[in-house]
C-alpha cells in the first residue's frame, strides 16, 4: 500500500526551504524521538545536502529512553549530532542553543579570518508536520512567536525568529514527502500522530501499536489493559479490550472504533508508558 499526501502548502515550502538554504549557516532538523528514523523527511535529506546539520528528537520523555540513546549513537554514528529534549526542560532548551552555537562557530571562525565582524548565526529549522516546531521556538525565544496546535500543518508560513542574541532560526512549515512507500513508516507516523487519522484506517494503525507492543512492550499493554499475551487474534484483543473499557454499545456489543480511540490516546498521551516504535540498525 502507498500513502500519498502532498498538500499545495508543503510543495511550496519544500521549493522555499531549498531558496532560503543560502542564507543559513546550519540545519536544526526535528524528529519524533518515538520514531525517529521514520519522521525524517528523505526529500528533505536531498534538499539540505551538504549543510551542517543537528538532529534534535523530540518528545523524549513519551519515547523509550534505552532505545533513544541507541537512536543518538546511531546519529553519531553517521557524522550526525543528535539531542533528545523535551521542550518543557529548561534544562533541554539551554542544551539546544549550547548544541546550535557550536554548529555555528565554525561559520563565524570563518568570518573572522577574513577579516568581517561576526554576526547572529542563521539556521533554518525543518521537521515533519506536528513534530513540535512552533513550542521549541516558543521556548528557544521565550515567548509566543510561533502558532502552536496538536493537529498537524499549523505553521503555514515562513518566519525569522531571533533566539536572544545567539542565532537567529527561520522555521518552516512541517513537510511530508509525496509518498510513503513503506506501510509500516505510514504506520508508525499516523500512531504518533504526524499525520491526520483519515488518512489510514484507525484499527489498522492500533492493530499494528498492538501487535508492535505484545512483541516489544508486552507488559505495558498487559498492566494497562490486563491483556493474555497469548491472545493473538485481533478480533479476540479488540473485544476484550473494549469490555475491559467498557466501548459498548446497545446491547453489549464491542464498539471498534471507541476501542481503536481509547488505545490510540493512550498512546499518544504516554498511559500506555514510554514507547518508541522503531530500533536503530548501526
Amino acid at each position: 500500500m502507498t500513502i500519498q499526501w502532498f498538500p499545495g502548502h508543503m510543495a511550496k515550502a519544500k521549493r522555499e526551504v531549498e531558496e532560503k538554504l543560502k542564507l543559513v549557516d546550519f540545519v536544526i532538523e526535528l524528529v519524533d524521538a518515538r520514531a525517529p528514523l521514520s519522521s525524517q523527511n528523505p526529500m528533505l535529506q536531498q534538499v539540505i545536502q551538504q549543510k551542517p546539520k543537528m538532529v534534535v528528537m523530540m518528545k523524549k520523555d513519551l519515547a523509550d529512553q534505552q532505545i533513544t540513546e541507541q537512536w543518538i549513537k546511531y546519529f553519531e554514528h553517521h557524522q550526525i549530532s543528535a539531542i533528545a529534549i523535551n521542550v518543557n526542560e529548561r534544562h533541554d532548551i539551554q542544551v539546544v542553543i549550547r548544541l546550535a552555537k557550536e554548529h555555528a562557530k565554525i561559520k563565524m571562525e570563518k568570518l573572522r579570518s577574513k577579516g568581517i565582524q561576526p554576526r547572529a548565526a542563521r539556521a533554518i529549522i525543518v521537521g515533519i508536520p506536528n513534530v513540535g516546531k512552533s513550542t521549541l521556538i516558543n521556548r528557544l525565544a521565550n515567548k509566543k512567536i510561533a502558532k502552536t496546535g496538536n493537529k498537524p500543518g499549523v505553521t503555514k508560513q515562513q518566519q525569522w525568529i531571533k533566539v536572544k542574541s545567539d542565532f537567529e532560526l527561520l522555521d518552516t512549515p512541517g513537510i511530508l514527502w509525496p509518498k510513503f512507500e513503506d506501510q509500516e513508516v505510514g504506520l508508525r507516523l499516523a500512531a504518533i500522530g504526524t499525520i491526520k487519522d483519515q488518512l489510514l484506517s484507525l484499527q489498522d494503525i492500533v492493530a499494528f501499536v498492538i501487535q508492535y507492543m505484545q512483541q516489544h512492550y508486552p507488559e505495558n499493554i498487559k498492566q494497562r489493559y490486563n491483556l493474555d499475551n497469548t491472545l493473538e487474534d485481533m478480533w479476540d484483543i479488540f473485544n476484550y479490550i473494549g469490555k475491559q473499557r467498557g466501548a459498548l454499545e446497545s446491547g453489549g456489543k464491542v464498539n471498534f472504533a471507541k476501542v481503536s480511540d481509547i488505545v490510540i490516546q493512550d498512546l499518544r498521551s504516554g498511559k500506555l508508558g514510554k514507547i518508541t516504535l522503531e530500533t536503530p540498525e548501526i
